[in-house]
């Protein structure tokens, strides 16, 4: 007579065996990594003392800033979303359109030039190449996301771009493959990881979140290269996911949220989060008849509703001169463009809404009209006046 009991215990004891095995072999990059630093820093005094000295930072070192590799540029200047050296994150929820941003980002690398109007890529000639991974589609979508790539810069097969679809493979075999193509693809200079959190197993797994930053680091140092990392947020908040999320967020260069309008779900708004550069302004992008993002002029005159929009024009004058009071609180002087997006700033901080080009010339307008604005001749810097109580409204 069969022990039923028996044959159950046996039964889970194998899958529990296969199951602790599956999840050791796909540690196996991890802790590889994991025991090659430990084994580096279990070395000799002697050599602990030279890699020290190698990592001193000194206030008399002739140090290069990193090489940029994409920009923001408009009427307000310039804004740098990511250098070689370092890596970026894209966070939003599920369909926000984070895919489509990846269109934008590797179309202006591809471009090298100003693209859309809006975005410039400023790769060095000899880090041309760039490297794009999909880790959540099948090759079919992979390959819609590439050809439209290839419509939006209308270039049929780009020599510069390489795109694999990796979603059949498990996480240790992804990290093993993007870190292979990493060292031995020639001229690399941009990498896109659309899923970064299926290079581990758990993205709450601390260790495993630490040593993919790590990873991250180590690639994008040793080899002089920028990784944009892409990263769902969680469904109940506008967090990044998970240990994974915080670990790579508090390491990355620039860290920008796409994000569906609730007004107009036409259109998605791309915001910085955190910045260790000048932070880029907002832009909003939507799909056009062809399936290809283009940026929205005008997009917060779009997405306001009534109840939201703040009036320029209703707002009394004293509010209207503290305005200027952030502003200047920045600077004495300020050329017409930047006291543009000095104004948009201080309207943001004020009001925690932001205010299109169009609306902050004409408050300036206002305020020149008013000689809360001084200029002494025309194309000269502007500085501030004084509050005149006789127009307090």
């Amino acid at each position: 007579m069969i022990d039923a009991s028996h044959s159950l215990k046996t039964y889970t004891g194998e899958n529990q065996h296969k199951d602790n095995k599956t999840k050791a072999l796909n540690n196996n990059v991890l802790e590889d990594f994991g025991r090659a630093i430990d084994a580096e820093m279990q070395a000799e005094p002697e050599s602990l003392k030279n890699i020290l000295q190698g990592l001193r930072v000194s206030p008399t070192d002739k140090l290069q800033p990193p090489q940029t590799a994409w920009i923001q540029e408009n009427n307000n200047g310039s804004a740098i979303l990511g250098t070689l050296g370092n890596f970026s994150m894209i966070i939003g929820k599920a369909k926000s359109r984070k895919s489509f941003f990846i269109n934008i980002a590797v179309s202006t690398i591809l471009q090298n030039d100003l693209f859309l109007g809006q975005f410039k890529g400023v790769l060095p000639q000899d880090k041309c190449k760039v490297l794009y991974f999909d880790t959540e589609q099948g090759k079919y979508h992979v390959q819609l996301a590439l050809r439209r790539i290839c419509d939006q810069i209308q270039i049929p097969a780009p020599n510069d771009l390489e795109v694999y679809g990796l979603r059949s493979k498990t996480p240790s075999e992804r990290l093993q493959l993007i870190e292979y193509a990493i060292y031995n693809t020639e001229n690399l200079g941009f990498v896109i990881i659309d899923g970064i959190k299926d290079l581990i197993n758990s993205i709450n797994d601390e260790s495993e979140a630490t040593a993919i930053a790590s990873k991250l680091l180590k690639w994008t140092e040793e080899k002089q290269i920028h990784i944009l990392n892409v990263l769902h947020q969680n469904k109940s908040d506008n967090n990044a996911r998970g240990h994974i999320g915080t670990e790579l967020i508090n390491k990355a260069e620039t860290v920008l949220s796409v994000t569906k309008n609730e007004q107009d779900k036409n259109i998605s708004i791309v915001e910085a989060q955190m910045c260790r550069n000048r932070e880029p302004e907002p832009f909003a992008f939507e799909i056009n008849d062809l399936g290809l993002p283009v940026l929205v002029e005008n997009f917060e005159i779009r997405t306001e509703t009534n109840k939201n929009k703040v009036d320029v024009t209703d707002l009394p004058n004293y509010e209207v001169f503290q305005l200027l009071i952030i502003v200047f609180s920045k600077g004495e002087s300020f050329s017409y463009s930047e006291l543009v997006r000095q104004m948009k700033l201080a309207f943001k901080k004020k009001y925690k809404k932001t205010i299109g080009d169009n609306r902050i010339k004409g408050l300036i307008t206002y305020c020149k009209n008013n000689e809360w604005l001084l200029q002494e001749k025309d194309k000269a810097p502007y500085t501030q006046g004084q509050f005149n109580e006789n127009s307090n409204q």
